[in-house]
């Protein structure tokens, strides 16, 4: 799940926040602090992929790797970080936006209807491998 949270901090990150400019992580201060938030946000998803890549590896070391099991992870990490993004940052802490001066309901449904489905299929995944007789769920703490 790792690997899914770094992944989605780094597309937030290198999409909406550089080639964009739509937000900084931290938009209620100056341009220079956004930008340091931005810099800490994308050092975040980078030791998330990091660290999720070393226990991967300790996975597939220990031949407890199933492909399912990865994909799925992924995919939950990815809709989990994106929904947590959409709704607790966006809406109840009132970091950042998606965008600014416009109507926010369509990119607002976008966002969280796209992580609602990532987290779908990640689930229906670790289900999947959950019913495989090599994959054990301890494997993947």
């Amino acid at each position: 799940m790792l690997i899914g949270v770094g992944i989605a901090a780094f597309v937030d990150e290198t999409v909406f926040h550089q080639l964009l400019h739509w937000h900084h992580f931290y938009d209620r201060s100056t341009p220079g602090v956004g930008l340091v938030s931005d810099g800490l946000f994308h050092a975040f998803g980078w030791f998330a992929v990091v660290i999720g890549l070393c226990l991967v590896a300790d996975l597939r070391h220990r031949a407890g790797l199933a492909g399912r099991a990865l994909a799925g992870g992924i995919l939950t990490g990815t809709g989990a970080f994106q929904l947590y993004d959409g709704t607790v940052q966006h809406k109840l802490m009132g970091l950042h936006q998606i965008r600014y001066h416009v109507d926010l309901v369509p990119y607002d449904l976008t966002w969280n209807v796209l992580a609602v489905v990532f987290i779908a299929i990640g689930v229906l995944l670790l289900r999947a491998a959950g019913r495989d007789s090599n994959f054990r769920p301890v494997d993947v703490i």
